[in-house]
């Protein structure tokens, strides 16, 4: 059978936040920002230059990761694009604070509900067009951030955070949870040398029905959740390329013959939606695969958002770990 090619693919941004601690220094002293208790102006993703006023307190987030870096800055949003949606698919690793009120999804918030809100400062990422900004910006400053790219995806969600935490007075706070979340991929990195996984490759992968047809999503380099893996140890073997922004491919399950034989595929999904044990249950192609054949497809927890920040990050490395280590 010949191996199909490897298609990148654009990316759909279908968003434990760390709790982070000690006083609040005057935002932005390390960064050129104003002293504390005064307005601040923070270039964003946009390369926008964002009018913020002092003492941020209400709040709302367009994008998941958005939320978890606010939590992660000690800011429980007023207002959170389907909060439904994030606490089933992210609420185990940055479990959802509070009790914000839902305005509408992702990818069209409502406009009315946000205004409702009067919020002191709208947080979205990159990637909604010019006039949505335009509507969100006559309610209140709004802060784009890059949500993801490719060139160096664990720098971006720092830099991200950090965004957050200049705009919101607590840029300390920030700096803490990325020290927190580095000292935690330290210790999980020890934990996988101990326990001889070190070059261990593996392939983190969507599954999705479309059409009747299966279409896998593969991680590729420049994606998060290879970048966290590979930080502890572990190496991506999947071969094909990914889009700018989030690193993502596309594929079919014919082009999984391209993995080596001795990866490892990992997934993620909610609750009973499962394509890998389902819809591929009699897949002559799949069910050949060598991860397949011995054992090494692994369903990791729910509730881990794969587009997440640091809390999210740390709950994965986690999980992999704990999917790829010998039970006792």
């Amino acid at each position: 059978m010949s191996k199909r090619t490897l298609l990148a693919g654009a990316a759909v941004l279908s968003a434990l936040a760390l709790a982070a601690c000690g006083t609040t220094e005057p935002a932005g002293e390390t960064a050129g920002a104003e002293p504390e208790g005064a307005a601040v102006t923070v270039t964003d993703a946009r390369g926008a230059e964002v009018e913020i006023p002092a003492g941020v307190t209400d709040v709302v987030a367009l994008e998941w990761v958005a939320v978890e870096h606010l939590q992660a800055v000690g800011l429980v949003p007023v207002g959170v694009a389907d909060a439904a949606g994030y606490e089933e698919w992210s609420g185990t690793g940055a479990p959802l604070e509070g009790e914000p009120t839902d305005v509408g999804t992702r990818v069209e918030p409502s406009i009315d509900a946000i205004a409702g809100l009067a919020p002191d400062l709208i947080v979205a990422v990159a990637g909604r067009d010019d006039a949505a900004y335009a509507d969100l910006e006559a309610i209140a400053p709004v802060l784009v951030l890059q949500g993801a790219d490719a060139a160096d995806p664990v720098g971006t969600m720092f830099e991200d955070l950090r965004m957050v935490g200049e705009a919101t007075g607590a840029l300390d706070a920030a700096e803490a949870a990325i020290a927190d979340y580095e000292a935690h991929i330290d210790e999980v990195s020890a934990a996988v040398a101990d326990a001889g996984l070190e070059g261990t490759p593996l392939a983190h992968m969507d599954g999705y029905e479309n059409a009747g047809q299966v279409e896998i999503r593969p991680y590729a380099d420049g994606a998060l959740l290879p970048a966290v893996f590979e930080s502890i140890g572990f190496t991506n073997a999947w071969p094909g390329e990914g889009d700018e922004q989030y690193g993502l491919g596309v594929t079919d399950v014919e082009g999984l013959t391209a993995l080596p034989d001795d990866a490892h595929i990992l997934y993620m999904t909610v609750g009973e939606r499962d394509v890998f044990t389902q819809q591929l249950a009699s897949n002559e192609i799949w069910n050949g695969l060598p991860a397949v054949q011995a054992g090494k497809v692994h369903r990791l927890p729910d509730g881990i958002w794969l587009f997440g920040g640091v809390g999210s990050m740390a709950a994965y490395a986690d999980a992999v770990v704990a999917a790829l280590s010998p039970t006792p």
